[in-house]
């Protein structure tokens, strides 16, 4: 347990001090939260994979006092530095998947042109390898009982990390918050593409019982045949359904409580930042029109809470980077905030 005995959560942010301002380390925290520096498939806008840098920024900015999870920080959260060798990875792929990506809208043979394939080559060689990275370290956080958030990067990252939950706590059931189903097969050609996650892990953890998505209005036609021939493995509240029932009289407690019944005892909470409405992640990187606001979402999450489930692990991705205040990373550094006290307090 980390010394807050001198420690002030009403004072200003210390910079030199770690995530929130916390005077943790690793070996202090109760929860280690993973960067992952990684965007090699965004195909619309970049920034996603400097987040947790911006996100640790903005969090100076943040009061301890949450009235709802009061004093759970004082369990230690601790995030670690993002790895640089990941990141230059990240860049030089993401460079290759641009041409690539630029030569496939205009309708050229891949199998033509030996760059491209080599490119493709690469590109998915190299998720393989970013799967396999994420895989090791958070399997050995969790070895060490050490509770585990990722932050990415886009939303292929947290892949590893959620055969690393399967295999440690056995069958569990994952809450995506999204625009998108993210449920395509090799998007753009690569295998594990950020619009892919949920299709590889539903297809590669066994323990992976239930999906359930909310907030999905963007999606293609192969992915909503997918989810009918499901046979429930996957339920989804689509952003449009939810907003009909509401204004038909429903209340978003009876549809958040509803959401929750559909999940299993242990809960894993997938955040793409764009599930929300986009005034409040103006710089994600596939933004779409509609959303939710964040305290439906928290609402959501304490409907989870009450509910007795265990929130074994979370990620949280998307958030973009730009403009003058930092406004992403300030919404960003809020929804890992609530993540973080869920968690700890999940697992008390």
């Amino acid at each position: 347990m980390a010394d807050f005995s001198n420690y002030d959560p009403n004072s200003v942010g210390n910079p030199n001090n770690n995530i929130f301002g916390l005077p943790t380390t690793e070996d202090d925290a109760k929860l280690v939260l993973m960067p992952v520096p990684w965007e090699v498939t965004v195909s619309y806008g970049a920034g996603t994979a400097r987040a947790a840098d911006a996100i640790f920024k903005a969090s100076l900015q943040v009061d301890l006092f949450d009235p709802e999870f009061p004093d759970v920080w004082k369990q230690g959260f601790y995030m670690r530095p993002p790895d640089k060798k990941i990141l230059m990875k990240s860049d030089y792929l993401r460079k290759e998947a641009e041409l690539y990506i630029d030569y496939i809208s205009k309708g050229e043979e891949v199998s033509a042109n030996q760059f491209m394939t080599k490119t493709l080559k690469d590109v998915n060689e190299g998720g393989i390898f970013l799967n396999n990275w994420v895989y090791e370290q958070t399997k050995a956080l969790l070895g060490r009982d050490k509770l585990v958030g990722l932050v990415g990067g886009d939303h292929s990252t947290p892949l590893g990390f959620m055969k690393a939950i399967g295999e440690k706590h056995g069958d569990f059931g994952v809450l995506q918050i999204d625009a998108h189903f993210d449920l395509r097969q090799a998007y753009e050609g690569f295998n594990y593409s950020h619009a892919s996650i949920m299709y590889n892990a539903l297809k590669e953890i066994p323990q992976l019982k239930t999906l359930v998505q909310a907030g999905i209005r963007d999606y293609g036609s192969d992915e909503w045949e997918y989810v009918r021939n499901s046979n429930f493995r996957v339920i989804t509240y689509f952003d449009k359904d939810i907003r009909n029932r509401q204004y038909e009289g429903q209340s978003w407690k009876q549809i958040a409580e509803e959401i929750v019944s559909k999940l299993p005892e242990k809960v894993f909470i997938s955040f793409d930042i764009d599930g929300l409405d986009r005034k409040l992640c103006p710089f994600t990187g596939t933004p779409v029109p509609g959303g939710f606001e964040l305290e439906q979402v928290f609402y959501l999450f304490s409907k989870l809470h009450q509910s007795g489930k265990k929130i074994i692990g979370f990620d949280l991705n998307e958030v973009g980077i730009g403009g003058d205040t930092d406004w992403d990373a300030n919404v960003g550094a809020r929804v890992l905030y609530k993540l973080c006290n869920l968690l700890v307090t999940s697992n008390a």
